[in-house]
């Protein structure tokens, strides 16, 4: 597999290993033959480029970037960009199948993909990343396109860089592709509601899980690590419907606020200290200490691998909804269900994003943006289908929610690949 083909330090957490090892475990449990479970968890194309990019002063500094499309069998392959630092092979290869799985779980005709370039875009200017981003951009363009591989914005990418992926593609196929990509601004081709769809999808399922516990959102406290471009839009959805935000934690550090934090206050807040530090009324506590605050929801919005033994054993709340990519470790979801806590996974929980690309997508295709009331009726059409999907699978196989969604979309996953059959 991927950790065969390329240097690994065997003394550290390999993603790759984990979820190869995950998607295994979900092919035994529906008893898929081990050549189908193999062709599932396999890669279909590792693509590593050098990038080499003139700085301002004239040195050339030569980067490496990836694009992985790990599966095909039921659609173009989608997937985000990240721009990172710690960018790896095997990091790269994780998230494109996990992106296969997701994909499947919301049932959207897409496969998995993710590409990303190790560099730190804190010691780029503008111009340095553009160019950057172009290079790459020319160096995965035989990969891309619209039927092929649609990437996205991760990790220290945006819109901007979108737009410049586009236009590069574009100008080598000689026409306009705003399909090529999504997460666009609106002037070229975005989508309204795209901004928040994921912070919408994670209210949906936080919603689902509330209802299938016979409980309502009124007064359900919840405590949300992360203020960002997820965190930071579920202050709201949660408490317009309900439901009251007391603990939020962000870089700087954490706070408790028992009789609830107001959006509009916290907004404007934030607007002039950058920081949720000092908000009126709140009470700091230890970053450390942030999940043992009183609550009822936990909603981990930040960082991967923050819920770990420690978190996990002292964890508050009854039930967990996890925003963030992977913000649960194995040791700390194995205590989680110890606990009798369920946790809507991230591979469905934070999935509106992905939902959200697939509608812009295709209105790209279709040279029709849809109103923004139809993108969130139907973006939540789509997660409340997916959150039933899963739930009703959890009761008749008596697993965990996170090995319920995983065995949802391996099962779809498979089934595409059956029904295509083998090539020659």
């Amino acid at each position: 597999m991927v950790t065969r083909q390329h240097e690994t330090h065997h003394d550290e957490f390999n993603p790759w290993l984990r979820v190869a090892s995950l998607i295994e475990q979900a092919g035994h449990i529906l008893e898929l033959d081990d050549g189908l479970i193999q062709r599932i968890v396999t890669p279909e194309r590792i693509l590593e480029v050098s990038i080499p990019v003139r700085r301002d002063n004239g040195k050339v500094d030569v980067f490496t970037g990836w694009r992985i499309q790990h599966d095909s069998s039921r659609g173009p392959g989608k997937g985000g960009i990240r721009f990172h630092q710690s960018v790896n092979v095997d990091e790269i290869a994780a998230l494109s199948a996990d992106m296969s799985v997701k994909c499947a779980v919301v049932n959207i005709p897409y496969g998995g993909a993710k590409g990303g370039v190790k560099v730190d875009p804190d010691t780029l200017s503008r111009d340095e990343l553009e160019r950057l981003t172009r290079r790459y951009a020319f160096a995965i363009a035989p990969m891309i396109g619209p039927d092929r591989d649609i990437p996205a914005p991760d990790i220290n990418t945006d819109p901007q860089v979108m737009s410049w992926i586009m236009d590069t593609v574009s100008m080598l196929r000689g026409h306009s592709m705003p399909g090529v990509v999504t997460g666009k601004p609106l002037a070229i081709g975005g989508s309204f509601g795209h901004a928040g769809a994921t912070s919408l999808g994670v209210t949906i399922c936080t919603l689902g899980l509330l209802k299938q516990r016979g409980l309502s959102p009124e007064g359900q406290r919840v405590v949300i690590q992360g203020f960002g471009k997820v965190g930071g839009p579920l202050i709201k959805l949660l408490t317009d419907r309900g439901m009251k935000v007391v603990g939020l934690a962000d870089i700087h550090g954490a706070i408790h606020v028992p009789t609830g934090i107001d959006a509009h206050r916290m907004s404007d807040h934030f607007g002039e200290a950058h920081t949720i530090i000092g908000y009126p009324g709140a009470e700091e506590v230890a970053p450390d200490a942030f999940f043992t605050i009183p609550s009822d929801i936990a909603i981990p919005a930040a960082l991967g691998g923050v819920v770990d033994e420690k978190v996990a054993s002292t964890m508050t709340a009854s039930m967990m909804v996890e925003a963030a990519n992977g913000p649960t470790t194995g040791e700390g979801a194995s205590i989680l269900a110890e606990r009798g806590i369920p946790v809507v996974p991230d591979v469905l929980a934070n999935a509106g994003g992905v939902v959200a690309s697939y509608f812009e997508w295709a209105q790209d295709m279709q040279g029709f943006m849809w109103e923004h009331e139809l993108f969130t009726k139907r973006l939540e059409k789509f997660m409340q289908e997916a959150f039933d999907s899963v739930w009703v699978r959890h009761q008749q196989l008596g697993l965990e929610l996170r090995d319920t969604a995983l065995v949802v979309g391996v099962e779809r996953i498979a089934e595409a690949t059956k029904l295509r059959g083998l090539f020659p």
